[in-house]
C-alpha cells in the first residue's frame, strides 16, 4: 500500500506559518491560505504606545504619591490608573517582542529560500 498524500485543507502547514505551538484547528477551507497578520501596523501602534502609557505610569505615580489626604483626585484612584497604565505598557512591550520575532523569523525564512 501507497502513502497517500493529503488534500490541501488537511495538510499541517509549514512550521514558519503555524505558530510556535502548532495548528491549533484544522483548516476548514474557507479562510485564504496566504492570511497574514498586520505585523507592521502592530509593530508601529506597539512602539508609540509603549513609551506613552510607561511615561503616563510614571506621572500619575508621581502625582499619587505628592497628593495629599483632601486632594481631588484622592490618592487610591491615581494609584489604580497607575497601576492601569503599568498594565499597559507591559503589555505593549510583549507585543512588541513578539512582533519583532515573528517579523525576524520572517526575514530570516525569506533569506533561506
Amino acid at each position: 500500500m501507497r502513502d497517500e498524500e493529503p488534500d490541501a485543507t488537511t495538510r499541517e502547514a509549514p512550521r514558519a506559518r503555524s505558530g510556535s505551538i502548532g495548528r491549533r484547528w484544522p483548516r476548514t477551507g474557507t479562510e485564504p491560505i496566504t492570511a497574514r497578520s498586520p505585523l507592521r501596523l502592530r509593530l508601529l501602534l506597539a512602539g508609540a504606545f509603549l513609551p506613552l502609557f510607561t511615561a503616563a505610569a510614571v506621572l500619575f505615580g508621581l502625582w499619587a504619591a505628592e497628593s495629599g489626604p483632601g486632594d481631588s483626585p484622592g490618592r487610591g484612584e491615581l494609584v489604580v490608573i497607575t497601576v492601569i497604565c503599568g498594565v499597559l505598557a507591559l503589555s505593549a512591550a510583549a507585543d512588541l517582542g513578539v512582533v519583532i520575532r515573528r517579523l525576524r523569523r520572517e526575514r530570516e525564512a525569506g533569506a533561506s529560500r
